[in-house]
Parts: C-alpha cells; structure tokens; sequence
C-alpha cells in the first residue's frame, strides 16, 4: 500500500512536504576543467616520485570522520584531490614505472571511459542497449584477428570473444565451464559432492596466484590444484604433466582442467602449449591459455612463435588494459564452445525475459560472466584501435621490446649482474652476482629516489629483480636513466 496522507515516508520526511533539489552540478564547467586536470597531469607526471611516499594510514588521517551534512563546492573538492589523493597515488602511467606489467592506459581510452559513464549503459542483455553488445563483439572479433587467433575464437563460429575485468575473472569462467562440461552440467544443478570422480586442475609452479583463489572460488578446494614441475627456462614439464594427469587417473579421479601460461608473470616464461594440448585432449580436459601480458605481443607477426598450439586451446585471455593502450579494466577472453560457457553460467529469471532473448539470435553477455552488469567497455577499446590502427599498436609493442633490449645489453656487460631466464620480449629479470641482501638492497636504493620504480620476484630461491618496459611514454633516456640508477 502506498503511504497515508499523513504517514511519513520511510526515510523520514513527511509525504506532503516537498524536498529539497541537490546541489546543482555545472557538469560543461567541470568536465572540461577536469579534462585539463588529467592532461596536465599526464603532461607533468615525471615531476611525481613514481611510488607514493605516504605512510599507512595517512590517507584516511586527512578525511574527516563523517561526511558533510551539505554539499561542498567542487573547488573543495578538487582541491582535496591534489592535498589528499595525489601523494598517496603511485603513478602506473610514469615512463619510470617498471615495477609491474603496466596498465598503460592513452587519450583515446580514457574518453572512451567518459563516454562510458556519460551514456551510463548497463550492458546485462542485448535488449538493454544493442550498441554495447554488438560493438563488443565486433571489436572482440577483430582483436582476435589482430593478434592471429584461430577461428574457431570468432563470433562467426561456435566460439566467440566477451571483455571481462581482468585475466583472473576469465579464468574463473573458464574454470567454471570446464567443470559443468565435466559433470554433464549436473554440478550446477545437483552440487559438486553428488557426482562422479574427483575433479583434478593443473597448472604450474610459476602460474598466477589467481588460479589457485579461481580453484577455491569454484569450490573445488586447492587440494585439487596439482602444481606442475617446470624445465630450467621455468616453462611446465609436459612429461610431468602427463605423468601427473596419468596418476590422478588411475587413482579413479579426473583431470578436467589445466591452464597453460604464456609469459608467467615472475620471468615472461612461456608453457609448450603443444605439448600440454596433447595431455589435455587425452583425458579430456579443458585448456585454458593465460597471456595476460605477453599476448599481446602478437600483434606483431614476428612474435607470433608464441601462439603455437593455440589451435587446440578452449579458451584464452590477454589483457589489453596490460600492453595496448586501454586503460584498467578490460580483459578479452574468447572460448571455442560458446555453449559450453552459456550453459555453465545462464540463470533467466522471468524479469530478464524479453522477445530479442526468445528469438535465441541474439548475445546476452550476462551469460559470459559472473556478475549480472556489465560496463560499456567496448567504447575504449574501439577509440584505441580505430585511433592508433594496427600499425600504431605494433609500433608500440616493439619500442618496449627495443628498450627491453637495451637495459638487458647493458647490464649483461656489466660482469657484477647476472641475467635470469633471459627472454626477448618487454621484461628484464636480472640480479646482483651475490647474496639476496645486495640485491634487496639495490632496488630499495633504487625505489627510494623517486626516480623508477622496481619489483622482485623469487627464481630458485633467488631475490629476482624485474624490470617491465611498458609505460605509455617511456624513452631511451628513461632506460638509460635506470640504468645509470642501477650500475651507479
């Protein structure tokens, strides 16, 4: 029943007294001044310490403990935003960032990003905005062709692609299909614990943290994740393999799901996905490629080694937002039975229903991944390619393989470094000849001149430190200023 003439309304305020408008927002006057505050941000980033300086808790120390009663001005709130939010940013677009694999990010998408949140579309169905989905799709394709997929990823076939947030939630969808593929998509329905063997998932020692927490979120447990041994270039063992999925066999469980890595993230290692095709499709299990960073190198046909036994593979994923110039979050995932991925994950309600989803022609991308929503992440995407080209993006891929190039010459002819695990491509993994303190040391001194910034992996027991080249503006001059850093 709506309210009585005279009841209050249930968030307090009387029915019949009128309330008060909010503030009014000049969103012309401060969009475009915010336009000028990111490009002059962007202009003059070098003038940051790459990594914040602030100590734990300074951040929340600057707020005020409860909110304002009344709106405040913009000019105030902007203001905080250089007092309060800028020292406590680490800058991911600085041409010194090299901690990580970037998030490099470009004017074409972050007006993408704008536009995104000005049409305000959720994306759930093809029914809540035609745009978004087919666009999606569209470029999806595309990409898929730019960096030499195999077909059977294209819309045009049983497959096809979808963005997600990041490499972790492909994984997860992947992992997903593949145990309702392996239960007869009983498990969904009935509960992991009414049906048949045990469900064994491989990967190895140098596989994203993500996968084992995708295990867990999957409810499978981590006890069912076989860690598999890797050669000396730090890619999986496929003997291991097999002999691994072989034992799990006989022992009456079933191996159903194994995730091969191209490009691991401590040393860019890539998994011989031939070979690991070959132990999967003996027992059936599903293949999932991770390329979250390196995938992207085959935008360049030179580099395209790296798509061996890309064929066999029922999913694959590479982050765009990582090395091509579109800026977090946006994963493409693709997989060759799209129906596999629908039935895994489809729940229609009848509120959902609508006649475009009846007719059965349509994509409802709600059905490709865990959450209901979805943003228009396709905008970005599409500003990027359709501004920079193909040619513009390969361009881009080889200056940070060139510069990449350039640090690891340098400090191979120095003879107080050893290089890890040397691979070709954006990611130098090198260290101190000597014991793990000098070399911790070296990326604190590093770190501590506000001048790059450095993180470190584990090789063999070994401080490992990594050098990622993929920043937006990254020079010679900024390679050659690390390097300085680092032979000082």
């Amino acid at each position: 029943m709506g309210n009585h003439p005279h009841q209050s309304t249930r968030d307090g305020h009387d029915a019949k007294t009128p309330m008060a408008a909010p503030q009014a927002f000049d969103f012309r006057k401060h969009g475009h001044a915010m336009v000028e505050w990111i490009a002059d941000y962007l202009d003059g980033i070098e003038r940051h310490p790459v990594q914040s300086t602030v100590e734990p808790g300074w951040v929340r120390s600057q707020l005020p403990a409860a909110p304002p009663t009344e709106g405040e001005s913009w000019d105030a709130v902007m203001a905080d935003v250089d007092r309060i939010v800028l020292p406590g940013v680490t800058h991911w677009q600085s041409p010194n960032f090299f901690a990580y694999f970037p998030a490099n990010s470009s004017g074409p998408s972050i007006l993408g990003e704008f536009l995104s949140a000005g049409l305000g579309v959720q994306g759930m169905l093809w029914s809540t905005s035609p745009a978004c989905t087919e666009l999606e799709t569209h470029v999806m394709d595309w990409l898929a062709g730019m960096l030499g997929l195999p077909a059977h990823f294209l819309s045009s076939s049983t497959g096809g692609g979808v963005i997600q947030d990041t490499a972790s939630s492909a994984t997860l969808c992947a992992l997903i299909a593949a145990r309702e593929r392996a239960t007869g998509f009983a498990g969904a329905r009935d509960g992991l614990q009414s049906h048949g063997p045990r469900l064994v998932a491989y990967a190895s020692t140098q596989a994203h943290s993500s996968i084992e927490k995708d295990i867990r979120i999957a409810g499978l447990g981590a006890a069912n994740l076989r860690m598999v041994p890797v050669r000396a270039d730090r890619s999986m063992d496929p003997a291991a393999l097999r002999a691994m999925m072989a034992a799990d066999a006989a022992a009456g469980h079933r191996p159903f799901f194994c995730v091969a890595a191209v490009g691991s993230t401590s040393t860019h290692a890539v998994d011989p996905v031939p070979e690991i095709a070959e132990a999967c499709a003996a027992h059936g299990a599903w293949l999932h490629v991770d390329a979250a960073h390196l995938g992207i190198a085959s935008l360049c046909p030179e580099f395209r080694a790296i798509n061996a036994g890309m064929e066999q593979a029922d999913s694959y994923c590479v982050n765009p937002h990582k090395w091509m110039l579109v800026n977090f979050d946006c994963d493409a995932f693709w997989v060759r039975d799209r129906a596999a991925l629908v039935q895994a994950l489809s729940v229609l309600p009848e509120y959902l229903r609508n006649a475009a989803t009846d007719t059965g022609k349509v994509i409802d991308y709600r059905d490709w991944q865990v959450p209901l929503g979805r943003r228009f992440r396709a905008l970005k995407l599409w500003f990027v390619i359709r501004h920079f080209g193909v040619s513009g993006l390969q361009s881009l891929v080889r200056r940070h393989v060139a510069l990449a190039a350039r640090l690891r010459d340098r400090l191979a002819a120095d003879p107080r470094f050893e290089l890890v695990d040397p691979t070709p491509w954006s990611l130098v993994c090198f260290r101190l000849r000597g014991d793990d303190a000098h070399n911790e040391a070296l990326m604190a001194r590093v770190n501590a001149t506000g001048r790059a910034f450095l993180s470190h992996t584990k090789v063999d027991g070994r401080f490992v430190l990594r050098v990622s080249v993929g920043a937006p503006g990254v020079e010679e001059r900024h390679i050659d200023a690390l390097g300085d850093l680092l032979c000082a």
